[in-house]
């Protein structure tokens, strides 16, 4: 796999000058693998802690920990090496994320903003026995337009994510500006609906708009992050989305 990112040197978008920008930052969200709720197709989010990964689910994490080691060395060439990992504090995806680390010899580090999405009463659940239980409501929240009973919407579930590259850009414009402008990647061992509302918002598509976005397991969406030299957030690039890593 290949890849190529827009320019350093200047905005693809806003054609601002390099002295405004710092170096880029890439963000490799990897989705976790298989869960046995993800092989019975049940609605399984952040309200509890589990599943763990199945044993088909461990072998794509470490395929995926494969895949996100080869970044800057045997693909995407134009991309800096992974050199940190964030996981979401649920056990499918520390196990992933612990993948990772161990292939990068990262330690990885946790963010509950990368959490899946809360699913309220209808975790464990499968599609039709929401609409049998709630009729069209499942419909409204994949359309963004309800959360389910005691759940998230697809708008909260963005928000939190927004909040957390906010974050990382200002931090990583301040080691460029203290340190060494460098461009950086980082990996982001997170979730399904959690993955698809980041990009669906870094895309600006209304959230109608996002369940046709679907990041299959242990899949990487590939996100280049432009920060200003004061640390505000100033545009994204969205280099791949779902790419297979198995």
């Amino acid at each position: 796999m290949t890849g190529q990112a827009p320019s350093a040197g200047t905005s693809s978008i806003t054609e601002a000058p390099a002295d405004h920008l710092v170096a880029p930052l890439i963000l490799v969200l990897v989705r976790h693998g298989v869960t046995p709720m993800t092989l019975e197709h049940r609605f399984s989010g952040s309200g509890v802690p589990g599943p763990a990964l199945a044993s088909a689910g461990r072998v794509q994490a470490a395929k995926a920990a494969d895949a996100v080691h080869q970044i800057g060395r045997r693909a995407w060439l134009d991309l800096p090496k992974v050199d940190r990992v964030i996981a979401s504090p649920m056990t499918r995806t520390q196990e992933t994320g612990g993948a990772i680390g161990r292939r990068l010899g990262a330690h990885v580090e946790t963010d509950a903003r990368l959490k899946e999405v809360d699913f309220g009463e209808w975790e464990g659940l499968t599609a039709p026995e929401i609409m049998e239980r709630d009729g069209g409501e499942l419909l409204r929240w994949r359309d963004g337009e309800a959360r389910p009973p005691g759940g998230e919407s697809l708008d909260d579930v963005a928000d939190r994510l927004e909040a957390l590259l906010v974050d990382l850009a200002a931090d990583h414009a301040r080691a460029c500006v203290g340190g060494r402008d460098e461009a950086r990647s980082i990996a982001l061992a997170s979730h399904a609906v959690a993955i698809k509302s980041i990009v669906g918002r870094s895309l600006e598509a209304p959230p109608a708009r996002w369940s046709r976005i679907w990041p299959s397991p242990a899949s990487m969406t590939i996100l280049q992050v432009r920060a200003t030299r004061d640390g505000d957030l100033a545009e994204r690039h969205v280099l791949c989305v779902g790419a297979p890593t198995h």
